[in-house]
C-alpha cells in the first residue's frame, strides 16, 4: 500500500504546535481518548477481509491515492491558505432545538443535523444517532485542536431512545471519546467498521452491543436493514501516527420498508459510488460530506462538486451536505463548502436541502435552504480545484458534461 501524504491533512494542523511542546506519543495528557488497538479473535477478523493489506499490517483502499509534493503541501498549510479565507464565524451562530421527539414523524422518514457529520436519522420506526461529537474540541485534548463555533443545538440527555449509533471511522471528529462516555450507560447497538469496537471496548461499552461489519455486510435494526458500505479515506487516532489506517473506515445505507438513506462517510471520488446506487438504491436522501477538502489531499475528501457528482451515482434524490459548518479543519472558508455546493447543485438539478443546526428536514416536506451563514468572499472551483484522480472516469456513466458543468467561472459574490 502506498500511503499518501495528504492523508494526514487532519493532524498536521496540530503537529507543529505539539512538537513545539515538546508533546510525544507516550506523554500527551489525553486521557484514555486515543483508544485502544485490535487483538485475538477481532485482529483475526479484520485480517481476514478483503480490505487488509498483510503486507502493511493495515486496511487499505482499493484505489492508490495521489501524491502531492510536500513542499507544495507544507507551504499552504504554514501559511494559512487564501487572503479570502473566513476560517470561523465571526458572529454567533443561532441554532435551533430540534423537533419534537415525543413521538416519530408522520411521514416515516425525519434527519435532524447537528453539525459538522453529527446527525440523527428516524426511519420506518428506528432512531439512529450517527459519528455524535458533542465536545468542546475535535481532538485527543479539550484544550488544543479544531473547536465548536456554536455549542450543540440540542443537549445530549434530551436525544430520544435510540436503536443503534453508527460510526463511519475512528478520527477525532466522527468518534468522540466524551460522547461516547456520556452514552456508554444506553442499551444501544453500536455499528461500526472493523477494528473500531476496540476503542469502544476501551471505553467501557459492552461487548455484546458492539457489531463490527466490512464493507458491504449489513445487521437489521427493527425493520431497517444498515449496510456498511466503500469509502476512499483513511483512519488513525494516534498522534505519532502509529495507528494509521488500524482500523476501517465506511459509509452507511439505510433501508426500509418505506424509505431508504445513504450517508458518504469521510471518502474521495471513488467507484464503488456507482455499485452502491445500483446495489442499495434509490437513496430518499443522501447525506454527502463536502468539507476538508483541498488540491493537496484531493483523494481524500469528496468536496463540494464531487460530493453531488456522488450523489448523483448512489441515485439520490434530495441531497443533504454534512461535514461542515462546524469546525475548522481545512485551508477554504467555513462557508464555502455549501455555497459551492448550491452552485454546483444548481447546474445539473440536483435538489439540496441546507439546514440550520438542530433542524429536521422530513420526507414529504418542501426542500429549504436555510441561509443561515453569513455571506463573505469564498473561491470558486475554478479558483481552488479539488477534482479527484477518479473523476474524469466517473462523470461518464451520467452522460452529462458535468466536468464543465461542475466546475463553472466565479460568481458575483466570489472573490
Amino acid at each position: 500500500m502506498h500511503r499518501s501524504q495528504y492523508e494526514l491533512s487532519p493532524r498536521l494542523f496540530w503537529a507543529p504546535l505539539l512538537g513545539m511542546l515538546g508533546l510525544s506519543g507516550c506523554s500527551l495528557s489525553s486521557g484514555g481518548a486515543i483508544g485502544a488497538r485490535a487483538a485475538g479473535a477481532r485482529l483475526a477478523r479484520m485480517k481476514a477481509s478483503p480490505q487488509w493489506s498483510p503486507e502493511q499490517s493495515t486496511f487499505k483502499n482499493t484505489l492508490r491515492r495521489m501524491r502531492s509534493p510536500r513542499s507544495e503541501r507544507n507551504r499552504a498549510i504554514f501559511s494559512g491558505g487564501s487572503k479570502h479565507r473566513r476560517p470561523a464565524p465571526e458572529s454567533p451562530i443561532e441554532t435551533q432545538s430540534g423537533p419534537d421527539f415525543s413521538s416519530f414523524p408522520d411521514s416515516g422518514l425525519r434527519i435532524t443535523w447537528m453539525g459538522h457529520s453529527t446527525f440523527l436519522v428516524e426511519l420506518d420506526g428506528t432512531r439512529t444517532l450517527v459519528d455524535p461529537i458533542w465536545s468542546e474540541r475535535a481532538s485527543p485534548f479539550q484544550w488544543l485542536g479544531p473547536q465548536r463555533f456554536y455549542p450543540p443545538p440540542i443537549p445530549l440527555h434530551t436525544l430520544p431512545t435510540l436503536d443503534a449509533i453508527l460510526i463511519s471511522h475512528d478520527h477525532y471528529d466522527h468518534l468522540d471519546y466524551h460522547t461516547v462516555l456520556a452514552l456508554a450507560e444506553a442499551k444501544v447497538k453500536w455499528i461500526v467498521p472493523l477494528g473500531v469496537g476496540a476503542h469502544l471496548e476501551h471505553w467501557g461499552i459492552a461487548p455484546d452491543m458492539i457489531f463490527e461489519l466490512d464493507w458491504w455486510q449489513h445487521l437489521d435494526v427493527g425493520d431497517v436493514t444498515i449496510t456498511a458500505t466503500p469509502s476512499r479515506h483513511f483512519s488513525g487516532r494516534a498522534i505519532t501516527l502509529g495507528d494509521q489506517d488500524a482500523t476501517l473506515w465506511a459509509g452507511w445505507a439505510w433501508q426500509g420498508p418505506r424509505h431508504s438513506v445513504f450517508y458518504s462517510g469521510d471518502t474521495a471520488l471513488h467507484p464503488e459510488f456507482q455499485t452502491i446506487g445500483e446495489r442499495l438504491g434509490p437513496f430518499d436522501v443522501t447525506l454527502m460530506e463536502v468539507g476538508a477538502y483541498s488540491r493537496f489531499w484531493r483523494d481524500v475528501h469528496l468536496g463540494p462538486e464531487q460530493a453531488v457528482l456522488a450523489h448523483q451515482l448512489v441515485q439520490g434524490d434530495v441531497m443533504i451536505p454534512v461535514h461542515w459548518g462546524l469546525f475548522n479543519m481545512s485551508l477554504h472558508g467555513w462557508t464555502e463548502p455549501v455555497e459551492r455546493v448550491l452552485l454546483a447543485a444548481q447546474r445539473v438539478g440536483v435538489e439540496v436541502a441546507i439546514l440550520r443546526p438542530g433542524a429536521s428536514f422530513e420526507g414529504g416536506n418542501p426542500v429549504i435552504v436555510d441561509r443561515w451563514w453569513p455571506n463573505v468572499p469564498w473561491k470558486s472551483p475554478a479558483q481552488s480545484p479539488a477534482w479527484s484522480s477518479q473523476v474524469e472516469a466517473l462523470q461518464a456513466p451520467l452522460r452529462r458534461p458535468q466536468s464543465r458543468g461542475l466546475n463553472g467561472s466565479p460568481q458575483p459574490n466570489e472573490p
